[in-house]
C-alpha cells in the first residue's frame, strides 16, 4: 500500500487527503506549540520592559541561527528514518536516533565556546547599554541548551519519520507546560528577568529530551524497532546523517542568521523599532511554525515513498502538501492584515511609556508582513518536500546566496539613513523599519519562486540510505 493512498472505484491508487491530514495535523499542532512557546516567552519579556524586548530580539535569531547549523543533523533523522521505514528496515530507522545523540554529545564543547563568544558578539550590535545588557543576559543560558536541542530534535524526528507523530506532539505539550510554569516562577516569583526566560527554555527542552527518550525506549518501541539494541556506534550511519544533515542545518542556519542580521538592523534603529520588529516576527512565527509542521509531513510522506521506490507517487504527495501549506499561510495573512493591531497590542505592557508608538509601528509592520505569507507557504512546502527527496545541497546553496547576497544588502539600503548603519560607503535610502520589512517581502518572494521551481522541475529524487 502506497503512503497516504486509497483505492478508488476503478481500482487505482489515489491520494487520501485524510491520511495526509492524519500525519500533518499532529505535526501542525506540534509546531504550533513551538510557536505558542515563542509567543508566551515574548509576552513575559514584554512584561519586563521595551529594552528587554529589543535586547532579546537583537540576539534571539542569532542564537537560533548558530544552533541550527547543528540541529539540522537532528532533522536529517526524519528523512533517513522515513526511508528506512519505507524500505521495511525498522531497526536501522531507530539506529539513526543514537547517531543523532552521539553527535549532540560532540556538540557540547562547541556550544560552550559559542556561549563564551557572546561577550564579543553582542557589542557588535551597536545598541544602547540597556539593550546590550538584556541581550547578554539571554545569550549564554540559551546557547548552553544547544546539545539538548540537537538530541531532542533527533528523537522527535524519528517519531515523525515513522509516522508516530502523536508521540512528538505529546513531548512538545510537555515542554510548553514546563516552560510556561518556569517562566512564571523565574520572572514573577524570583525576579530573574530575561535570564530567567532563557533558563526556562533550556530546562524545559532538557526535561522534554528525557521524556522523549523514555518513549523511544518504551516496550512497544523496543519490540518493534529494537530501539534499545541500536546504541552501538555506527560510523557509516553517522557519516550519512552528517552528509544530509549539514546541508539542512546550513540552509536553516544561514536563513535564520540572515534574519538575525535583519533584526539587528531593526534594533540598531532604536528600542521601539527593535521591539516592534521582534513582536511581529514572533507573530509571523505563529503561522510559520505550524506550516513547518505541514512541511514535515511532506518530508515523511515523500521519504517513505522514495524508500519504497515510488518516485512518481512521492511527487504527487509533495504537490498536495505544498498546496495545503500555501492555503494555510494565505488564511493567516488575511488574519494578520485585518487584526494586526489587536495582536500586537497583546504583547505590549500598557504601562510602558512607549506603548502607543510601539503599537503604531508594530501594526504597520504586521500589515507589511501579511503580504508575504502565501509565498512563505510555498517556500516551506517546497523545501521540506525536497528534504524528503534527499535534495538538500542545492536549496541550501541558493538560500545562502539569496540571504546574504541579496536580502541583507537590500535591507541595509532600504533601512538606514546615511551614517546610521555600520558601513558609510553603502547607499542608504532611510526608510527605517518599514523599508526593512519590504525587503523581507521581496526576498521571500524570490526564494519561494526558486524552491517551487526546484521541486516541480528540477528536483533530484534519491535514496539517502543504503
Amino acid at each position: 500500500m502506497l503512503p497516504a493512498s486509497r483505492i478508488d472505484a476503478k481500482g487505482q491508487p489515489v491520494i487520501d487527503l485524510w491520511a495526509i491530514l492524519k500525519i500533518a495535523f499532529p505535526l501542525f499542532i506540534q509546531a504550533g506549540l513551538q510557536a505558542a512557546l515563542n509567543l508566551i516567552d515574548t509576552w513575559f519579556i514584554g512584561r519586563i520592559s521595551v529594552e528587554a524586548l529589543a535586547g532579546v530580539g537583537g540576539v534571539y535569531w542569532l542564537v537560533l541561527g548558530l544552533l541550527f547549523f547543528l540541529t539540522g543533523i537532528g532533522m536529517a533523522v526524519q528523512t533517513r528514518a522515513a526511508q528506512f521505514y519505507g524500505a521495511g528496515r525498522r531497526a536501522d530507522a531507530a539506529a539513526e536516533v543514537w547517531s543523532g545523540l552521539y553527535i549532540a554529545l560532540v556538540a557540547i564543547p562547541l556550544c560552550l565556546v559559542l556561549a563564551w563568544l557572546g561577550q564579543f558578539l553582542v557589542p557588535l550590535l551597536g545598541v544602547s547599554s540597556a539593550i546590550q545588557e538584556q541581550a547578554l543576559a539571554y545569550w549564554s543560558p540559551r546557547v548552553w541548551g544547544g546539545p539538548f536541542i540537537i538530541a531532542e530534535t533527533a528523537v522527535l524526528a524519528f517519531f515523525m519519520g515513522i509516522g508516530r507523530v502523536k508521540l512528538a506532539l505529546v513531548v512538545n505539550v510537555f515542554i510548553l507546560v514546563v516552560n510556561t510554569l518556569l517562566n512564571a516562577v523565574f520572572v514573577f516569583g524570583l525576579g530573574f528577568g530575561v535570564e530567567g526566560i532563557a533558563w526556562a527554555t533550556t530546562f524545559s527542552i532538557g526535561t522534554g529530551l528525557i521524556f522523549a527518550l523514555v518513549l523511544f525506549l518504551s516496550p512497544s518501541m523496543r519490540a518493534n524497532y529494537n530501539s534499545h539494541k541500536a546504541w552501538r556506534l555506527r560510523p557509516v550511519a553517522m557519516k550519512g546523517l552528517l552528509f544530509l544533515g549539514l546541508p539542512i542545518g546550513f540552509s536553516i542556519g544561514v536563513d535564520i542568521l540572515g534574519f538575525a542580521v535583519f533584526q539587528a538592523m531593526m534594533t540598531r534603529l532604536g528600542a521601539i523599532e527593535g521591539a516592534a520588529s521582534q513582536v511581529v516576527i514572533m507573530l509571523t512565527s505563529a503561522a510559520f511554525l505550524p506550516a513547518v509542521g505541514l512541511g514535515k509531513a511532506g518530508t515523511t510522506l515523500v521519504g517513505q515513498s522514495i524508500g519504497a521506490g515510488e518516485y512518481v507517487w512521492a511527487r504527487r504527495l509533495g504537490n498536495r502538501v505544498i498546496a495545503l501549506s500555501v492555503i494555510y499561510m494565505f488564511l493567516f495573512g488575511l488574519l494578520l492584515a485585518f487584526f494586526g493591531q489587536q495582536l500586537v497590542t497583546w504583547f505590549i505592557s500598557p504601562d510602558d511609556p512607549s506603548a502607543l508608538a510601539l503599537i503604531a509601528l508594530g501594526t504597520q509592520l504586521a500589515l507589511i508582513a501579511a503580504f508575504y505569507q502565501v509565498f512563505d507557504g510555498l517556500h516551506l512546502g517546497a523545501v521540506f518536500c525536497l528534504r524528503g527527496a534527499g535534495d538538500a545541497k542545492t536549496p541550501a546553496l541558493v538560500l545562502f546566496v539569496l540571504s546574504w547576497g541579496f536580502f541583507i544588502p537590500l535591507t541595509y539600503v532600504l533601512t538606514f539613513e546615511s551614517g546610521q548603519g555600520w558601513f558609510s560607503s553603502l547607499p542608504a535610502l532611510g526608510y527605517g523599519a518599514v523599508g526593512g520589512w519590504w525587503a523581507a517581502n521581496v526576498y521571500i518572494l524570490v526564494l519561494s519562486i526558486f524552491l517551487a521551481w526546484r521541486w516541480w522541475k528540477g528536483a533530484v529524487f534519491q535514496r539517502v540510505v543504503a
